[in-house]
């Protein structure tokens, strides 16, 4: 299996730059997955396809403004970082721009020097473990300096930073927003339960490495990325009951599809319990638990379209985004969603 099997030719202006006003207001494509058949609608239509005894799955993970922009303690020179994963107490693991800017010993201030931080190692993969010293509460300090750490191909600046934030975003520790969720309001939220629809909440902390390109041909020799997964008893329990009782299994995103395939065992059943993942879904994988997936529009060749054409096969994933371009569809983050089913 080839990258290129994977790609399409995307015009640039059709990558969304700005969320826009009413979340549930962006465009919505069905997909069904036996057909191929495609249907145009406003997100806020998902409510039609969702039924009484259906589970979705939510990733209620939270964003954290993970970039922070200070200088070089003695010299004064601009240094970037980027927060990926936090390793123990005061110590994270970092992206450095430039990277001659953070060598280890350096020292970094951040805010007038409400924040520091030192360079203690680096990886193998280049990038900068530090320790940050401060007075107070770090999330605090944080929300104070940090920026929302927007994808490579949004080039606007972000005007409310809760826009890249889902309205059920509730653990602090991604470095990029479970996209697919931000097309939801609590009204909308509200009336599919009201409709009998079980919502389940899953826990995946999303890691820049979502946006890395698959460099290989063969995309079977493609290092995926790991990051950290959580679901409790009575969460996984929502799930398996649902699947139990004959009710679809909708997981909105790919991080939330991810979750739920990682956990699951032989059998199908969702197990409760907290672990890194770094499984990669492609072609030929046979799902354990996922029935539907409401998602957003990948770019071309990467693992999320890998993903999708896993659940929808390639043909029918290349001929709803090529389709989508025609109809002037809005990509990627801030883009319109497709549901597949």
């Amino acid at each position: 299996m080839k990258k290129q099997d994977f790609s399409y030719d995307l015009p640039e202006e059709l990558i969304a730059q700005d969320p826009i006003e009413d979340r549930s207001g962006s465009r919505l494509m069905v997909l069904d997955k036996v057909t191929g058949n495609l249907e145009h609608k406003i997100f806020r239509d998902i409510i039609d396809y969702l039924h009484e005894g259906d589970c979705l799955v939510l990733n209620n993970t939270k964003v954290i403004p993970a970039r922070l922009i200070g200088e070089k303690k003695n010299t004064g020179g601009r240094v970037e970082l980027l927060l990926l994963k936090r390793k123990e107490n005061n110590i994270w693991e970092t992206l450095a721009k430039p990277g001659k800017s953070a060598r280890v010993g350096q020292r970094l201030v951040f805010g007038d020097g409400l924040l520091e931080a030192e360079v203690l190692e680096t990886n193998q993969e280049g990038n900068r473990f530090v320790k940050f010293y401060y007075e107070g509460i770090f999330e605090e300090i944080l929300d104070q300096l940090g920026q929302m750490p927007l994808p490579p191909y949004i080039t606007h600046e972000l005007k409310d930073k809760n826009r890249y934030q889902t309205v059920y975003a509730k653990h602090e520790g991604s470095a990029a927003a479970p996209t697919a969720g931000l097309h939801f309001t609590d009204d909308l939220l509200r009336h599919i339960e009201e409709k009998g629809v079980t919502i389940a909440n899953v826990t995946l902390h999303v890691g820049l490495g979502t946006f890395r390109p698959v460099k290989e041909d063969n995309i079977l020799e493609h290092h995926m990325h790991s990051e950290f997964y959580q679901i409790s008893k009575e969460e996984a329990d929502k799930i398996n009951n649902a699947k139990k009782k004959g009710g679809r299994i909708i997981c909105v995103g790919t991080t939330s599809c991810r979750t739920i395939e990682s956990a699951a065992n032989e059998d199908g059943q969702v197990v409760a319990g907290s672990k890194d993942t770094d499984i990669f879904i492609y072609p030929g994988y046979k799902f354990k638990v996922l029935d539907c997936l409401i998602t957003n529009f990948h770019l071309p060749e990467s693992t999320l379209i890998m993903l999708v054409s896993a659940l929808a096969g390639r043909d029918n994933i290349l001929n709803a985004y090529n389709t989508a371009v025609k109809e002037r569809y809005r990509f990627f983050s801030f883009g319109d969603a497709m549901f597949i089913h």
